[in-house]
């Protein structure tokens, strides 16, 4: 069960090292939420501890501190709550990645501050366009990017587990 915080905190979200231990709570969190997802919907089961320990150890999340990205951790309140990273595709793009907001945090607004502190982020990296991959059983996540402007892509690499692209041109935005 999960149990929602009480909304009259705000969120406070900044650069953090991504080999932090709060980092690396928040990033298993992160695996365990998306891989359970996807083990649910074509297994009918959850992630086994050996399927996570694997999947964490091939999808680390080291490019996502200087000079190939950025980690951003979003606190409601004392409390670590969410995440997202940003990682450096070429000169004027980067990817957005690993964004996550815990359950007992959702519907207090820290997807929408998350997004908006990684395309700030993104533009003081110089990038002119941010772009991402997700499932199409993320339908939270896609309703969020396309709430705040993301545009289906055409893909721009073939992860297996990548079925839909956004990209938001930062310039005009």
């Amino acid at each position: 069960m999960i149990v929602k915080v009480p909304a009259e905190r705000d969120w406070i979200v900044s650069p953090h090292p991504v080999d932090s231990t709060e980092a690396a709570a928040l990033l298993r969190d992160y695996y365990v939420e998306v891989s359970d997802r996807y083990y649910l919907l074509h297994q009918g089961r959850r992630s086994t501890v050996e399927e996570i320990e694997t999947g964490l150890a091939e999808s680390t999340s080291d490019d996502l501190a200087a000079p190939t990205g950025l980690f951003l951790l979003g606190r409601y309140g004392d409390e670590p709550a969410g995440c997202a990273g940003l990682r450096v595709r070429e000169a004027r793009t980067v990817e957005l990645t690993r964004v996550f907001v815990r359950p007992a945090y959702r519907g207090t607004g820290g997807g929408a501050r998350l997004l908006d502190a990684a395309e700030r982020s993104a533009r003081g990296l110089g990038a002119e366009r941010i772009v991402l991959d997700t499932r199409l059983d993320l339908v939270e996540a896609r309703a969020l990017y396309t709430r705040h402007g993301y545009a289906e892509i055409s893909a721009y690499h073939d992860d297996r587990y990548a079925e839909i692209f956004y990209g938001k041109d930062l310039v005009a935005a």
